[in-house]
């Protein structure tokens, strides 16, 4: 009789300096247990297979697949597998001072620490979220995205879980800072602008330029920005420029960077744009 197979126990961790050191796991674990632990941050643990069993606030906790799963700073937790087969996970580190920032920009106003009194959440919405979170995190190599997504994604997860679920002030259009955020990422769109840097420029919270941003022109800054980027690169493709040197060009890190937002942009790959518009100029003109 063949013995069944378990998957490989695995991890992978990372820091992100534009993030405040924001620590990340992507991990399976089988047979591994943690011991009682605390972190100094809040945990946040975004399930995606098998299932985790912890202990933590004096009771047994067990989260399936689907669920998130949220611990406080300094409060003691375990964590292993319930099935032979181990759970895979994503897991989220913050700052105490990022869910504060979050909170206090969510409202505009000093409050205290948001506190989570459910362990485990199950919300469907959330946990999308979360996991497009982390793979950006993962893979973006751009500061203002990551740090839009970031913010934008504890603020939701504080309005919509945290004891209080505080409500958010409302915004207005505030047009003129909108502008100025747009003709901005226009004047410098090969620079790796922060998010930071677009809410100084404005005088305005991170948050709130968020909130305001995306309220006016239907898109973040991030993604505004790469359409800034490959409607530049269209032109320069166009006049028969290469791929990589419109790619560095237009400020995007390598020809699949562009390659991957272009394509979701245009509906086309870059290599196909250039080929159609050196098709076009090959034609015979007409007499």
């Amino acid at each position: 009789m063949s013995r069944r197979a378990f998957p490989k126990e695995r991890v992978k961790f990372w820091r992100d300096p534009v993030l405040r050191d924001l620590e990340m796991f992507h991990a399976t674990y089988v047979t591994y247990a943690f011991s009682r632990h605390a972190h100094e941050g809040f945990g946040i643990a975004i399930v995606e297979s098998g299932a985790m069993a912890f202990e933590y606030r004096g009771e047994m906790h067990v989260a399936p697949p689907g669920s998130v799963v949220i611990t406080g700073p300094g409060e003691i937790h375990t964590g292993h597998a319930v099935l032979e087969t181990g759970w895979t996970y994503r897991t989220l580190l913050p700052a105490i001072d990022w869910l504060q920032q979050a909170a206090e920009e969510l409202v505009e106003r000093p409050r205290t620490m948001p506190h989570f009194s459910s362990a485990v959440i199950q919300d469907p919405q959330l946990h999308r979220n979360l996991v497009a979170l982390h793979r950006t995190l993962e893979t973006s190599p751009s500061s203002l995205e990551r740090e839009s997504r970031f913010l934008w994604d504890m603020a939701h997860l504080i309005r919509h879980h945290a004891s209080d679920r505080p409500l958010g002030k409302s915004v207005g259009k505030e047009a003129r800072a909108v502008r100025l955020v747009r003709d901005y990422l226009i004047a410098h769109h090969t620079s790796n602008i922060s998010l930071d840097e677009l809410a100084t420029l404005v005088d305005l919270a991170p948050l709130r330029l968020l909130r305001v941003f995306r309220k006016q022109v239907g898109l973040p800054p991030h993604a505004y920005l790469n359409q800034v980027r490959v409607n530049r690169a269209k032109r320069l493709l166009a006049t028969g420029w290469s791929i990589i040197d419109t790619a560095l060009e237009t400020g995007f890190t390598d020809q699949s960077h562009l390659h991957r937002h272009f394509k979701k942009m245009v509906g086309v790959t870059p290599g196909q744009y250039l080929r159609g518009c050196k098709n076009v100029q090959d034609l015979p003109m007409p007499l």
